[in-house]
Protein backbone atom coordinates (compact mmCIF):
# COMPACT_ATOMS: atom_id res chain seq x y z
CA UNK A 1 0.00 0.00 0.00
CA UNK A 2 0.94 3.54 -0.97
CA UNK A 3 0.49 6.41 1.59
CA UNK A 4 1.17 9.34 -0.18
CA UNK A 5 0.87 13.10 1.18
CA UNK A 6 -1.85 15.69 0.18
CA UNK A 7 -2.49 18.97 1.48
CA UNK A 8 -4.70 21.86 0.39
CA UNK A 9 -8.23 21.92 -0.53
CA UNK A 10 -10.36 18.18 -0.41
CA UNK A 11 -13.06 19.82 -2.62
CA UNK A 12 -9.77 20.53 -5.45
CA UNK A 13 -8.42 16.95 -5.05
CA UNK A 14 -9.21 15.11 -8.09
CA UNK A 15 -9.96 11.15 -6.34
CA UNK A 16 -11.71 8.04 -6.37
CA UNK A 17 -13.33 8.99 -3.33
CA UNK A 18 -12.64 11.24 -0.74
CA UNK A 19 -13.15 9.86 2.58
CA UNK A 20 -14.90 12.86 5.46
CA UNK A 21 -15.04 12.43 9.03
CA UNK A 22 -18.86 13.63 10.89
CA UNK A 23 -19.43 14.02 14.45
CA UNK A 24 -22.26 12.43 15.93
CA UNK A 25 -25.24 15.06 15.52
CA UNK A 26 -24.62 15.48 12.19
CA UNK A 27 -21.43 17.86 13.35
CA UNK A 28 -18.77 18.07 10.20
CA UNK A 29 -15.09 17.89 10.51
CA UNK A 30 -13.01 20.67 9.03
CA UNK A 31 -12.43 19.36 5.63
CA UNK A 32 -16.12 18.11 5.50
CA UNK A 33 -16.72 21.67 6.02
CA UNK A 34 -14.32 22.55 3.42
CA UNK A 35 -16.24 20.22 1.03
CA UNK A 36 -19.98 21.20 1.94
CA UNK A 37 -19.26 24.55 1.11
CA UNK A 38 -17.99 23.66 -2.32
CA UNK A 39 -20.83 21.51 -3.01
CA UNK A 40 -23.36 24.62 -1.58
CA UNK A 41 -24.57 22.20 1.83
CA UNK A 42 -25.16 18.89 -0.26
CA UNK A 43 -24.02 17.07 2.35
CA UNK A 44 -25.99 19.28 5.18
CA UNK A 45 -28.96 18.71 2.85
CA UNK A 46 -28.06 14.40 2.57
CA UNK A 47 -27.69 14.47 6.52
CA UNK A 48 -30.77 16.07 7.38
CA UNK A 49 -32.44 13.23 5.52
CA UNK A 50 -31.36 10.74 8.48
CA UNK A 51 -29.53 8.32 7.08
CA UNK A 52 -26.16 9.11 9.35
CA UNK A 53 -26.05 10.94 12.68
CA UNK A 54 -21.97 10.72 12.91
CA UNK A 55 -22.38 7.90 15.48
CA UNK A 56 -18.88 5.87 15.58
CA UNK A 57 -19.12 3.19 13.35
CA UNK A 58 -21.57 5.01 10.55
CA UNK A 59 -21.00 5.55 6.82
CA UNK A 60 -22.30 6.50 3.66
CA UNK A 61 -21.03 6.11 0.43
CA UNK A 62 -21.84 9.46 -1.64
CA UNK A 63 -21.86 9.45 -5.58
CA UNK A 64 -22.09 12.88 -7.54
CA UNK A 65 -21.62 15.55 -5.02
CA UNK A 66 -21.56 18.75 -7.01
CA UNK A 67 -18.86 21.15 -6.92
CA UNK A 68 -16.13 18.75 -6.44
CA UNK A 69 -13.29 16.57 -7.96
CA UNK A 70 -13.68 13.33 -6.73
CA UNK A 71 -15.64 10.68 -8.36
CA UNK A 72 -17.22 9.81 -4.85
CA UNK A 73 -17.53 10.89 -0.98
CA UNK A 74 -17.28 8.04 1.50
CA UNK A 75 -18.36 9.68 5.14
CA UNK A 76 -17.43 8.15 8.26
CA UNK A 77 -19.05 8.58 11.62
CA UNK A 78 -16.69 9.44 14.79
CA UNK A 79 -18.54 9.60 17.52
CA UNK A 80 -19.06 12.30 20.29
CA UNK A 81 -16.21 15.32 19.56
CA UNK A 82 -15.46 15.86 23.10
CA UNK A 83 -14.81 11.96 23.16
CA UNK A 84 -13.03 11.78 19.85
CA UNK A 85 -9.47 10.24 21.39
CA UNK A 86 -7.08 7.95 19.76
CA UNK A 87 -8.90 4.84 19.96
CA UNK A 88 -11.96 6.44 17.81
CA UNK A 89 -9.75 7.89 15.49
CA UNK A 90 -8.32 3.62 15.40
CA UNK A 91 -11.92 2.73 14.61
CA UNK A 92 -12.44 5.75 12.46
CA UNK A 93 -9.72 4.81 10.11
CA UNK A 94 -10.14 1.21 10.47
CA UNK A 95 -14.01 1.20 9.54
CA UNK A 96 -13.06 3.63 6.34
CA UNK A 97 -10.58 1.17 5.15
CA UNK A 98 -13.14 -1.54 5.11
CA UNK A 99 -15.35 0.01 3.33
CA UNK A 100 -13.19 1.07 0.79
CA UNK A 101 -12.34 -2.23 0.63
CA UNK A 102 -15.09 -3.61 0.42
CA UNK A 103 -16.04 -0.59 -2.72
CA UNK A 104 -13.37 -1.72 -4.76
CA UNK A 105 -11.55 1.19 -4.86
CA UNK A 106 -8.30 1.37 -5.63
CA UNK A 107 -7.44 4.94 -4.79
CA UNK A 108 -8.82 7.34 -2.28
CA UNK A 109 -7.59 10.24 -0.06
CA UNK A 110 -8.53 10.56 3.58
CA UNK A 111 -9.07 13.60 4.95
CA UNK A 112 -9.43 11.49 8.84
CA UNK A 113 -5.83 12.14 9.64
CA UNK A 114 -6.56 16.26 9.43
CA UNK A 115 -8.65 15.48 12.62
CA UNK A 116 -6.68 15.45 15.15
CA UNK A 117 -7.45 13.00 18.25
CA UNK A 118 -7.32 14.68 22.09
CA UNK A 119 -3.46 14.91 22.85
CA UNK A 120 -2.17 13.90 19.33
CA UNK A 121 0.22 15.12 16.94
CA UNK A 122 1.16 14.76 13.31
CA UNK A 123 3.21 11.88 14.21
CA UNK A 124 0.71 10.02 15.90
CA UNK A 125 -1.82 10.35 13.44
CA UNK A 126 -0.21 9.31 10.62
CA UNK A 127 1.80 6.28 12.07
CA UNK A 128 -1.38 5.14 13.80
CA UNK A 129 -3.76 5.82 10.36
CA UNK A 130 -0.85 3.55 8.53
CA UNK A 131 -0.90 0.54 10.90
CA UNK A 132 -4.59 0.45 11.36
CA UNK A 133 -5.06 0.09 7.79
CA UNK A 134 -2.45 -2.78 7.35
CA UNK A 135 -4.32 -4.33 10.45
CA UNK A 136 -7.36 -3.89 8.41
CA UNK A 137 -5.70 -6.03 5.66
CA UNK A 138 -4.08 -8.28 6.77
CA UNK A 139 -5.10 -11.92 5.23
CA UNK A 140 -3.85 -15.40 6.26
CA UNK A 141 -4.45 -17.95 3.15
CA UNK A 142 -0.90 -19.17 2.50
CA UNK A 143 -2.44 -23.28 3.44
CA UNK A 144 -5.37 -22.79 1.50
CA UNK A 145 -5.60 -24.29 -2.21
CA UNK A 146 -8.40 -22.10 -3.75
CA UNK A 147 -7.74 -18.49 -2.86
CA UNK A 148 -10.31 -15.91 -4.22
CA UNK A 149 -8.19 -12.83 -5.25
CA UNK A 150 -9.20 -9.23 -4.85
CA UNK A 151 -10.36 -7.93 -8.19
CA UNK A 152 -9.54 -4.48 -7.38
CA UNK A 153 -8.12 -3.82 -4.74
CA UNK A 154 -6.91 -0.08 -2.89
CA UNK A 155 -3.14 0.49 -3.70
CA UNK A 156 -3.13 3.83 -2.87
CA UNK A 157 -4.59 5.83 0.39
CA UNK A 158 -3.68 9.49 0.34
CA UNK A 159 -3.26 11.07 3.65
CA UNK A 160 -4.21 14.39 4.29
CA UNK A 161 -1.62 16.85 6.20
CA UNK A 162 -2.69 20.25 7.17
CA UNK A 163 0.57 22.10 6.88
CA UNK A 164 3.25 20.78 4.41
CA UNK A 165 5.88 22.36 6.83
CA UNK A 166 5.03 18.90 8.87
CA UNK A 167 5.75 17.08 5.82
CA UNK A 168 9.32 15.18 6.83
CA UNK A 169 7.71 14.15 10.26
CA UNK A 170 4.52 12.97 8.89
CA UNK A 171 6.67 10.92 5.81
CA UNK A 172 8.67 9.76 9.01
CA UNK A 173 5.81 8.42 10.52
CA UNK A 174 4.03 6.39 7.74
CA UNK A 175 7.79 4.87 7.05
CA UNK A 176 7.65 3.87 11.10
CA UNK A 177 3.85 2.96 10.59
CA UNK A 178 4.81 0.71 7.42
CA UNK A 179 7.44 -1.05 9.93
CA UNK A 180 5.95 -1.75 12.21
CA UNK A 181 2.78 -2.94 10.41
CA UNK A 182 5.25 -5.75 8.50
CA UNK A 183 6.43 -6.87 11.46
CA UNK A 184 3.28 -7.46 13.28
CA UNK A 185 2.21 -9.30 10.03
CA UNK A 186 5.17 -11.18 10.15
CA UNK A 187 4.60 -11.89 13.59
CA UNK A 188 0.44 -13.02 12.61
CA UNK A 189 2.04 -15.25 9.83
CA UNK A 190 4.36 -16.72 11.91
CA UNK A 191 2.04 -17.87 14.26
CA UNK A 192 -1.09 -18.47 12.25
CA UNK A 193 0.98 -21.34 11.03
CA UNK A 194 0.18 -24.78 12.16
CA UNK A 195 2.40 -27.10 13.97
CA UNK A 196 3.53 -29.11 11.27
CA UNK A 197 4.81 -26.22 9.46
CA UNK A 198 6.44 -23.64 11.96
CA UNK A 199 8.47 -26.09 13.95
CA UNK A 200 11.63 -25.17 15.50
CA UNK A 201 13.08 -25.40 12.50
CA UNK A 202 11.53 -24.00 10.63
CA UNK A 203 11.64 -20.49 13.49
CA UNK A 204 15.36 -21.08 12.92
CA UNK A 205 15.16 -20.90 9.47
CA UNK A 206 12.71 -18.08 9.16
CA UNK A 207 15.65 -16.01 11.48
CA UNK A 208 18.48 -16.60 9.33
CA UNK A 209 16.27 -14.77 6.06
CA UNK A 210 15.89 -12.34 8.12
CA UNK A 211 19.74 -11.59 8.96
CA UNK A 212 20.31 -11.68 5.75
CA UNK A 213 17.94 -8.35 5.01
CA UNK A 214 20.66 -6.42 7.11
CA UNK A 215 24.08 -6.73 7.07
CA UNK A 216 23.70 -4.85 10.90
CA UNK A 217 21.78 -8.20 12.09
CA UNK A 218 23.82 -11.52 12.81
CA UNK A 219 21.99 -14.65 13.60
CA UNK A 220 23.34 -17.74 14.93
CA UNK A 221 21.50 -20.96 15.76
CA UNK A 222 22.28 -23.08 18.75
CA UNK A 223 21.41 -26.74 18.08
CA UNK A 224 20.65 -29.48 20.90
CA UNK A 225 24.12 -30.41 21.51
CA UNK A 226 25.31 -26.87 21.82
CA UNK A 227 22.94 -26.16 24.32
CA UNK A 228 23.83 -29.37 26.39
CA UNK A 229 27.32 -28.40 26.48
CA UNK A 230 25.65 -24.77 28.07
CA UNK A 231 23.86 -26.71 30.59
CA UNK A 232 20.59 -25.68 29.42
CA UNK A 233 19.06 -28.88 30.83
CA UNK A 234 15.74 -27.21 32.00
CA UNK A 235 15.32 -26.47 28.35
CA UNK A 236 16.05 -29.71 26.77
CA UNK A 237 14.25 -31.37 28.91
CA UNK A 238 10.86 -29.88 27.28
CA UNK A 239 12.28 -31.04 24.20
CA UNK A 240 12.89 -34.38 24.76
CA UNK A 241 9.21 -35.69 24.39
CA UNK A 242 9.57 -34.49 20.67
CA UNK A 243 11.06 -35.50 17.63
CA UNK A 244 11.51 -31.74 16.78
CA UNK A 245 14.91 -30.69 17.63
CA UNK A 246 14.94 -27.70 19.94
CA UNK A 247 16.61 -24.58 18.85
CA UNK A 248 17.80 -21.51 20.42
CA UNK A 249 17.52 -18.92 18.09
CA UNK A 250 19.95 -15.81 18.95
CA UNK A 251 19.66 -12.34 16.42
CA UNK A 252 22.04 -9.77 17.26
CA UNK A 253 21.80 -5.84 15.58
CA UNK A 254 24.40 -3.12 15.77
CA UNK A 255 22.46 -0.34 15.44
CA UNK A 256 24.44 2.05 17.82
CA UNK A 257 28.47 1.70 18.86
CA UNK A 258 29.45 -1.30 20.42
CA UNK A 259 30.14 -0.04 24.13
CA UNK A 260 26.42 0.31 23.68
CA UNK A 261 24.62 -2.31 26.15
CA UNK A 262 21.72 -3.87 24.12
CA UNK A 263 18.23 -4.31 24.68
CA UNK A 264 17.15 -8.28 24.62
CA UNK A 265 13.75 -9.35 23.56
CA UNK A 266 13.61 -13.18 24.81
CA UNK A 267 10.59 -15.20 23.48
CA UNK A 268 9.07 -18.08 24.27
CA UNK A 269 8.71 -20.46 21.26
CA UNK A 270 7.06 -23.67 21.87
CA UNK A 271 5.94 -24.42 18.40
CA UNK A 272 3.02 -26.75 20.01
CA UNK A 273 2.68 -27.21 22.98
CA UNK A 274 0.36 -30.36 23.95
CA UNK A 275 1.08 -30.41 27.36
CA UNK A 276 3.00 -33.17 28.08
CA UNK A 277 2.45 -35.96 30.24
CA UNK A 278 0.01 -33.57 31.79
CA UNK A 279 -1.74 -33.23 28.72
CA UNK A 280 -4.32 -30.58 28.11
CA UNK A 281 -7.99 -31.29 27.22
CA UNK A 282 -8.49 -32.15 23.61
CA UNK A 283 -11.14 -29.17 22.76
CA UNK A 284 -9.41 -25.88 21.59
CA UNK A 285 -5.92 -27.99 21.36
CA UNK A 286 -5.10 -26.71 17.99
CA UNK A 287 -4.59 -23.44 19.43
CA UNK A 288 -1.68 -24.15 21.14
CA UNK A 289 0.28 -23.65 17.83
CA UNK A 290 -0.02 -19.87 19.02
CA UNK A 291 2.84 -21.21 22.09
CA UNK A 292 4.93 -19.57 20.11
CA UNK A 293 3.56 -15.98 19.94
CA UNK A 294 6.35 -15.17 22.44
CA UNK A 295 8.66 -15.68 19.53
CA UNK A 296 6.57 -13.95 16.97
CA UNK A 297 6.60 -11.40 18.41
CA UNK A 298 10.49 -11.24 18.68
CA UNK A 299 11.14 -12.02 15.14
CA UNK A 300 8.42 -8.99 14.46
CA UNK A 301 9.76 -6.23 16.05
CA UNK A 302 13.30 -7.26 15.15
CA UNK A 303 12.21 -7.01 11.56
CA UNK A 304 10.68 -3.59 12.34
CA UNK A 305 13.99 -2.25 14.24
CA UNK A 306 15.76 -3.42 11.02
CA UNK A 307 13.59 -1.71 8.47
CA UNK A 308 13.45 1.26 10.90
CA UNK A 309 17.27 0.88 11.06
CA UNK A 310 16.66 1.96 14.87
CA UNK A 311 20.42 3.59 16.47
CA UNK A 312 20.17 1.15 19.25
CA UNK A 313 21.69 -2.07 20.07
CA UNK A 314 18.99 -4.83 20.26
CA UNK A 315 19.66 -8.37 20.72
CA UNK A 316 16.55 -11.30 20.49
CA UNK A 317 16.78 -14.47 21.81
CA UNK A 318 14.22 -17.69 21.14
CA UNK A 319 14.18 -20.73 22.95
CA UNK A 320 12.12 -22.81 20.99
CA UNK A 321 10.44 -26.24 21.37
CA UNK A 322 7.66 -28.39 21.05
CA UNK A 323 5.95 -29.98 24.27
CA UNK A 324 4.54 -33.47 23.71
CA UNK A 325 3.93 -36.53 25.61
CA UNK A 326 6.42 -39.05 25.23
CA UNK A 327 8.18 -41.97 26.82
CA UNK A 328 11.36 -39.70 27.54
CA UNK A 329 9.34 -36.52 28.04
CA UNK A 330 8.97 -34.86 31.41
CA UNK A 331 7.29 -36.75 34.32
CA UNK A 332 5.68 -34.67 37.23
CA UNK A 333 8.26 -35.30 40.33
CA UNK A 334 11.09 -35.29 38.05
CA UNK A 335 13.90 -32.58 39.09
CA UNK A 336 16.03 -31.48 36.02
CA UNK A 337 19.24 -28.67 36.38
CA UNK A 338 18.92 -25.56 34.83
CA UNK A 339 21.84 -23.91 32.85
CA UNK A 340 21.61 -21.13 36.38
CA UNK A 341 22.57 -24.23 38.33
CA UNK A 342 19.43 -23.77 40.26
CA UNK A 343 17.64 -27.47 40.58
CA UNK A 344 13.53 -27.52 39.21
CA UNK A 345 11.18 -29.57 40.73
CA UNK A 346 8.43 -30.27 37.82
CA UNK A 347 5.31 -30.78 39.42
CA UNK A 348 3.47 -29.95 36.08
CA UNK A 349 5.06 -30.84 32.48
CA UNK A 350 2.34 -28.41 31.11
CA UNK A 351 4.13 -25.65 32.97
CA UNK A 352 6.93 -26.11 30.13
CA UNK A 353 7.32 -22.24 29.02
CA UNK A 354 9.17 -21.62 32.17
CA UNK A 355 11.38 -24.06 32.20
CA UNK A 356 12.60 -23.19 28.45
CA UNK A 357 12.68 -19.47 29.27
CA UNK A 358 14.63 -19.84 32.54
CA UNK A 359 17.70 -21.34 30.68
CA UNK A 360 17.62 -18.14 27.57
CA UNK A 361 17.51 -15.97 30.80
CA UNK A 362 20.30 -17.16 31.89
CA UNK A 363 22.11 -17.46 28.54
CA UNK A 364 21.01 -13.43 28.58
CA UNK A 365 23.72 -12.30 31.01
CA UNK A 366 26.42 -12.88 28.96
CA UNK A 367 25.20 -10.01 26.58
CA UNK A 368 25.67 -7.22 29.18
CA UNK A 369 22.27 -5.87 28.56
CA UNK A 370 21.15 -2.41 29.42
CA UNK A 371 17.57 -4.42 29.68
CA UNK A 372 15.41 -7.60 29.41
CA UNK A 373 11.99 -8.50 28.58
CA UNK A 374 10.75 -11.50 27.96
CA UNK A 375 7.41 -12.28 26.09
CA UNK A 376 5.74 -15.22 26.72
CA UNK A 377 2.00 -17.31 26.10
CA UNK A 378 2.73 -18.24 29.98
CA UNK A 379 -0.09 -18.56 31.66
CA UNK A 380 -4.24 -19.32 31.19
CA UNK A 381 -4.06 -17.53 34.99
CA UNK A 382 -3.50 -14.56 32.81
CA UNK A 383 -6.67 -14.90 30.76
CA UNK A 384 -8.69 -15.24 33.75
CA UNK A 385 -7.48 -12.22 34.68
CA UNK A 386 -7.37 -9.45 32.51
CA UNK A 387 -8.74 -11.22 29.39
CA UNK A 388 -8.22 -10.39 26.04
CA UNK A 389 -7.65 -6.57 26.72
CA UNK A 390 -4.25 -5.88 28.52
CA UNK A 391 -1.31 -8.07 28.30
CA UNK A 392 0.29 -9.31 32.27
CA UNK A 393 2.97 -6.72 33.02
CA UNK A 394 5.82 -8.11 35.77
CA UNK A 395 9.30 -6.97 36.48
CA UNK A 396 12.01 -6.08 38.92
CA UNK A 397 12.84 -2.41 37.52
CA UNK A 398 10.20 0.29 37.68
CA UNK A 399 11.63 2.26 35.27
CA UNK A 400 11.64 -0.26 32.51
CA UNK A 401 7.87 -1.38 33.68
CA UNK A 402 7.04 2.27 33.60
CA UNK A 403 8.23 2.55 30.35
CA UNK A 404 6.84 -0.58 28.84
CA UNK A 405 3.56 0.72 30.32
CA UNK A 406 4.17 4.06 28.42
CA UNK A 407 4.43 2.35 25.49
CA UNK A 408 1.41 0.41 25.54
CA UNK A 409 -1.06 3.52 25.96
CA UNK A 410 0.74 5.36 23.04
CA UNK A 411 0.73 2.22 20.69
CA UNK A 412 -2.36 0.91 22.03
CA UNK A 413 -1.33 -2.38 22.71
CA UNK A 414 -1.94 -1.68 26.47
CA UNK A 415 -0.45 -4.00 29.81
CA UNK A 416 -1.37 -3.76 33.08
CA UNK A 417 1.25 -4.25 35.97
CA UNK A 418 0.98 -7.23 38.23
CA UNK A 419 2.66 -7.33 41.64
CA UNK A 420 6.00 -9.09 41.89
CA UNK A 421 6.03 -9.32 45.77
CA UNK A 422 8.78 -11.77 47.79
CA UNK A 423 4.88 -13.03 49.93
CA UNK A 424 4.46 -14.74 46.26
CA UNK A 425 7.96 -16.71 45.70
CA UNK A 426 7.17 -19.41 48.68
CA UNK A 427 4.16 -21.17 46.66
CA UNK A 428 7.40 -22.17 44.76
CA UNK A 429 8.82 -23.99 47.71
CA UNK A 430 9.78 -27.58 46.87
CA UNK A 431 11.02 -30.21 49.47
CA UNK A 432 13.11 -32.20 46.78
CA UNK A 433 15.02 -29.28 44.74
CA UNK A 434 15.67 -25.61 44.64
CA UNK A 435 12.56 -24.77 43.24
CA UNK A 436 9.16 -25.87 42.08
CA UNK A 437 7.66 -24.91 38.35
CA UNK A 438 4.38 -24.06 39.61
CA UNK A 439 3.16 -22.31 42.48
CA UNK A 440 -0.61 -23.81 43.26
CA UNK A 441 -3.89 -22.60 41.92
CA UNK A 442 -3.59 -18.66 43.60
CA UNK A 443 -1.69 -15.92 41.58
CA UNK A 444 -0.57 -18.12 38.81
CA UNK A 445 0.45 -15.55 36.74
CA UNK A 446 2.56 -13.67 39.41
CA UNK A 447 4.29 -17.06 40.47
CA UNK A 448 5.15 -17.85 37.07
CA UNK A 449 7.05 -14.03 37.34
CA UNK A 450 8.62 -15.08 40.20
CA UNK A 451 9.98 -18.05 38.99
CA UNK A 452 11.26 -16.30 35.93
CA UNK A 453 12.95 -13.83 38.42
CA UNK A 454 15.03 -16.18 40.09
CA UNK A 455 17.48 -16.26 36.63
CA UNK A 456 17.47 -12.40 36.32
CA UNK A 457 19.52 -10.93 39.07
CA UNK A 458 21.69 -9.69 37.34
CA UNK A 459 19.82 -7.10 35.08
CA UNK A 460 16.87 -5.06 34.60
CA UNK A 461 14.07 -7.13 34.02
CA UNK A 462 9.90 -7.19 33.19
CA UNK A 463 8.11 -9.88 31.78
CA UNK A 464 5.36 -10.03 29.45
CA UNK A 465 2.51 -12.51 29.70
CA UNK A 466 0.19 -12.57 26.56
CA UNK A 467 -1.77 -15.45 27.17
CA UNK A 468 -4.92 -13.52 26.62
CA UNK A 469 -3.50 -10.73 23.88
CA UNK A 470 -1.76 -12.94 21.66
CA UNK A 471 -4.43 -14.53 19.29
CA UNK A 472 -7.98 -14.51 19.26
CA UNK A 473 -11.03 -17.55 19.59
CA UNK A 474 -13.99 -18.61 18.32
CA UNK A 475 -15.16 -16.96 14.56
CA UNK A 476 -12.11 -14.25 13.90
CA UNK A 477 -9.72 -16.87 15.63
CA UNK A 478 -6.08 -15.95 14.43
CA UNK A 479 -3.24 -14.51 15.79
CA UNK A 480 -3.31 -10.38 16.68
CA UNK A 481 0.76 -9.83 15.91
CA UNK A 482 0.79 -8.16 19.88
CA UNK A 483 3.03 -7.06 22.08
CA UNK A 484 4.89 -5.71 18.38
CA UNK A 485 3.55 -2.37 18.27
CA UNK A 486 4.20 -2.08 22.21
CA UNK A 487 7.58 -3.54 21.71
CA UNK A 488 8.48 -0.67 18.54
CA UNK A 489 6.96 2.01 20.07
CA UNK A 490 9.36 1.47 23.42
CA UNK A 491 12.68 0.86 21.19
CA UNK A 492 11.64 4.00 18.95
CA UNK A 493 11.23 6.12 22.32
CA UNK A 494 14.66 4.21 23.68
CA UNK A 495 16.29 6.06 20.77
CA UNK A 496 14.17 9.35 21.06
CA UNK A 497 12.07 8.83 18.29
CA UNK A 498 8.45 7.53 19.39
CA UNK A 499 4.96 9.53 20.01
Amino acid sequence: MEYPLRSGDPSKLRTACLVLGIFSKRNLSEPAITVDKASKSFLGRILKKGDMDGKSGQFLMLYDVPGIRAERVLLIGLGAKKDFDLSAYRKAMAKSATILSESHTTEAANTLSLVEPQGSDIYTQMRESVTTIERQFYRFDQCKSNVEEIKRPLKKMGLFIGDRRSAKRAEQAIAHGCAIARGTSLAKTLANLPGNICTPSYLAKEALALGRQSPKLKVKILDEKQMEGLGMRALLSVSRGSRQPAKLIVMEYKGSSDKSKPVVLVGKGLTFDAGGISIKPSAGMDEMKYDMCGAASVLGTMAACVEMALPINLVGIVPSSENLPDGDANKPGDIVTSMSGQTIEILNTDAEGRLILCDALTYTERFNPAAVIDIATLTGACVVALGAHASGLLGTDDALVNELLAAGESSGDRAWQLPLWDDYQEQLDSNFADIANIGGKGGGTITAGCFLSRFTKKYKWAHLDIAGTAWKSGAQKGATGRPVPMLSEFLLKRCGLGK
